[in-house]
């Protein structure tokens, strides 16, 4: 996908990012990190605490791809449900996934109190039901979490107490889920990066990998120069361009949308989101949506697997917002962008280590603003020596997406029309 220069979060960056003057030449160092999004910018920043030196490079901006223009999200669990990960590995280690999912929310707190990130932080996260179908599977994930992983942060809202969170008629009932919460992603994103340079990373900005040569040392040719390292970590997620064959298979990119309302009065503001939650329906192709700093309603969903903006993709997403909240329509809209993310085919995320020497993280499937952080620390621990958390992501299996390069598109459509169909039903 093209920069999306006209997104909100571009042009509410409360802090710029000055990066390292640009690169050329060659360097030699410890980790050179592919990637300046959260993962990247978080497994660069605990290298670099742990004593190691680190180049980062980006091919466009830090946060350009998915941690710069997401929904902002910041939620335990995973983009696929724990028993598809429990039938991989057994409920011991799903246990232990799981908590590393919780562990991630406290890492995200953790990062933005440290380094004094203002990023518009805020606990309060709401999963809502549009149809019985829905409310006996929030339930029943509910009675899950709590039975199985122990966690007992999921409260039920019927209709009268969700709609002291979410003033609409659509939903039947939902799920408060107090730990979850919600963030500017951009700002986040540049934060760690300020953070990540301020402990001694080389941070070089329009330096796009071209090739990975691989060996003792890595080596990773940029358009200005070389950089050799004694290990390589790739963080790129959906921009993957064909860096590591063998993985790119297993991600496919998934361009999805979000339009942000003029700001809203007070007045609005109670008769939509009166306690500043995020939410999202229990819809497979989901819509999600959460009130900025400055009281815009950021509203997200639609998808598309070509890149290419779906047809009336604002008239249907105004349509959207105004049917759930009457007290919007006719409001004015003053952002729209897309960005991609990498799914799984199972959704759940991609961890791994190819020769012992390049790393990577990715295939978050659209759940991934706390767990990148998380992966930055796991991977830095696993160059530390340390892999055993790493080691658990590293356990689940993924397969290639079907079809091949010209079949796995049409085929992921395909699937996902059935799922769409099924959501009406």
């Amino acid at each position: 996908m093209s920069v999306a220069l006209d997104s909100y979060y571009a042009d509410s960056v409360r802090v710029p990012f000055e990066p390292t003057p640009a690169f050329s030449g060659e360097l030699e160092v410890d980790v050179c990190v592919v990637g300046g999004g959260v993962s990247g910018c978080s497994t660069a920043l605990h290298l670099a605490r742990a004593g190691f030196r680190v180049a980062l490079i980006e091919a466009f901006r830090i946060g350009h791809g998915a941690s710069g223009r997401s929904g902002g999200q910041i939620l335990p669990g995973f983009g696929t449900d724990m028993s598809v990960i429990e039938a991989q590995v057994g409920l011991e280690d799903a246990r232990t996934l799981w908590a590393l999912s919780r562990e991630a929310l406290a890492l995200t707190e953790s990062l933005i109190d440290t380094h004094a990130i203002d990023c518009d932080y805020r606990r309060g996260y709401v999963h809502t039901a549009l149809k019985p179908r829905h409310e006996r599977a929030l339930k029943q994930w509910q009675a899950t979490l709590a039975g199985r992983y122990g966690y007992e942060g999921l409260e039920w809202l019927d209709k009268a107490s969700l709609q002291e969170r979410v003033v609409t008629e659509a939903y039947t009932g939902g799920l408060f889920e107090p730990e979850a919460g919600h963030l500017h992603p951009l700002n986040y994103t540049l934060g760690l990066a300020r953070a990540a340079k301020a402990a001694g990373v080389q941070v070089f900005e329009h330096a796009p990998a071209e090739r990975i040569e691989r060996g003792e040392p890595c080596r990773v040719h940029t358009p200005s120069g070389t950089i050799r390292a004694q290990r390589t970590v790739l963080t790129v997620n959906a921009y993957h361009v064909g860096l590591v064959p063998e993985v790119a298979s297993k991600i496919m990119p998934v361009a999805n949308y979000i339009i942000a309302t003029e700001p809203l009065s007070e007045a609005q503001v109670a008769n939509v989101l009166p306690q500043n939650d995020a939410v999202s329906d229990a819809n497979f192709v989901l819509d999600y949506y959460r009130l900025s700093g400055d009281r815009r309603l950021l509203y997200g969903g639609q998808v598309s697997y070509d890149g290419r903006e779906p047809r009336q993709l604002l008239p249907r997403m105004q349509a959207k917002m105004a049917e759930l909240f009457p007290v919007l329509k006719g409001v004015a809209i003053d952002y729209r962008w897309g960005g991609d993310v990498a799914i799984t085919r199972n959704r759940a995320p991609h961890f791994g280590v190819i020769d012992q020497t390049l790393y990577f993280a990715h295939g978050y499937s659209g759940h991934g603003m706390a767990l990148a952080g998380l992966a930055g620390k796991l991977l830095a621990e696993a160059i530390e020596g340390r892999s055993e958390r790493f080691e658990a992501f590293a356990r689940l299996t993924h397969r290639d997406f079907p079809g091949g390069r010209r079949l796995r598109t049409p085929l992921l459509v395909l699937a996902t029309s059935f799922y769409k169909l099924k959501d009406r039903l």
